[in-house]
């Protein structure tokens, strides 16, 4: 075709600018084997009526039909309904978590305002602690549900858990220890919480003990017979200075759960208790030992549940949740409970303590437990916790250590 040609064909109805334009191009094959022609056929020379190859049909300017994929769209379809499937069952579970966790009462501490000693953090900012995570438990003897404070802690622990090796080690430290509240005085450890509550219950742990807890948890006096109840009981060895002071804590303790009916302990011996039975035994304070006797119970009992959840079915374990979680208060967020819940079994319980490890006597005002020598007492600590059999002291330890000495004069 010429520049300046609109026409395609001359005025003997021949193309113009083809080669051979004296011939009839519908007869030239050449045309459809050309590619740059829009009716180019990918090398169709013969009858275009009735193309056979399935190429391109010139006159109905169609393909032939082509058979439906039919095993290719049922597995797409099947893997969407995976997929919808999936998507479901996560939204399912979110929901589900959400709802077992709107149960728990949180408040974080203001880390801000936690004390942690000078010497317990390395050079590079970081704490010489950091292969462990360390956890404040309080047991408050609340009947009202008061768990923010108001109410002295009578249990206080430290769960000391072993990044590396999942081992739980657990420490009490006892309620009568004469300590800094960190609020301006010192007293009995138990009664910090009462006056600034966890905050300053774990700047107490913190800064006497040379220790980096961040997160508590705390529960009320219902919540050890709920969690035994939950797991469906444990065994427990009944001593025989035990029994007449279980049996008698068994009176006031069935009023305040609300028991109506019980049977008291017949004598020494291992029995399979209930939660009425477990929170009595954790409650003796009148025999050997008094305090450091109690608090091993206490131990005893908490080793037991996480015994028993560990190898709990998953209605007990949601029994336990539904339970526990609406008498707790605590720093963790659902997140680091879950990650903890889902490494639980893959926990060992270890050894377990009792805080001082060597400790007199003390009557001034009132009874207190005084260690023999707080820093000293400290080394033990962190060697049992924590494997550092050359640990020394902060100098805010020693400081404290020798405050207690000069009131008191028990070293």
């Amino acid at each position: 075709m010429s520049k300046h040609d609109s026409n395609p064909r001359n005025s003997g109805g021949q193309p113009q600018g083809f080669p051979g334009a004296n011939q009839n191009y519908y007869q030239n094959p050449n045309y459809y084997q050309n590619p740059y022609n829009p009716n180019y056929n990918g090398g169709f020379n013969g009858n275009y009526n009735n193309n056979a190859s399935g190429g391109f049909d010139y006159y109905s300017n169609q393909r032939p039909p082509q058979k439906p994929k039919k095993k290719k769209s049922k597995k797409r379809r099947i893997i969407f309904f995976i997929l919808e499937l999936l998507v479901l069952l996560v939204l399912a579970a979110s929901l589900f978590v959400a709802a077992k966790f709107s149960k728990l009462n949180t408040e974080s501490l203001e880390l801000g305002n936690i004390i942690i000693n000078d010497g317990i953090a390395s050079s590079d900012g970081t704490s010489k602690l950091s292969g462990y995570k360390n956890i404040a438990l309080f047991g408050v003897d609340s009947r009202t549900g008061d768990l923010d404070g108001g109410t002295n802690s009578d249990t206080i622990m430290i769960a000391s858990i072993n990044n590396d090796t999942k081992e739980i080690r657990l420490v009490s430290v006892y309620r009568d220890t004469y300590l800094d509240t960190t609020l301006g005085y010192y007293t009995k450890a138990t009664e910090t919480y009462g006056a600034g509550g966890a905050q300053a219950a774990v700047n107490m742990l913190n800064k006497n003990l040379d220790l980096d807890i961040t997160d508590y948890v705390t529960v009320d006096f219902n919540a050890v017979a709920a969690a035994v109840d939950a797991v469906g009981g444990i065994d427990l060895t009944i001593e025989e200075d035990e029994v007449e002071h279980l049996n008698n804590y068994l009176v006031e303790t069935s009023e305040v759960l609300g028991i109506d009916s019980y049977e008291n302990i017949p004598g020494p011996g291992t029995y399979h208790v209930d939660g009425l039975h477990a929170l009595a035994y954790c409650r003796i304070r009148y025999t050997d030992g008094n305090d450091p006797k109690r608090t091993e119970r206490q131990r005893t009992v908490l080793t037991k549940i996480m015994e028993a959840a560990k190898s709990a079915g998953i209605l007990q374990l949601n029994s336990l949740v539904d339970q526990l979680f609406p008498m707790v208060y605590t720093s963790l967020t659902a997140g680091e409970i879950l990650n903890l819940a889902m490494s639980c079994f893959s926990y060992t319980l270890g050894e377990t303590a009792g805080f001082p490890f060597e400790m007199q006597n003390y009557t001034s005002d009132k009874s207190y437990l005084v260690a023999s020598d707080l820093a000293s007492n400290v080394s033990q600590l962190h060697s049992f916790l924590f494997n550092d059999t050359d640990y020394v002291p902060s100098s805010t330890v020693q400081q404290i250590s020798n405050d207690i000495i000069y009131t008191t004069g028990i070293q």
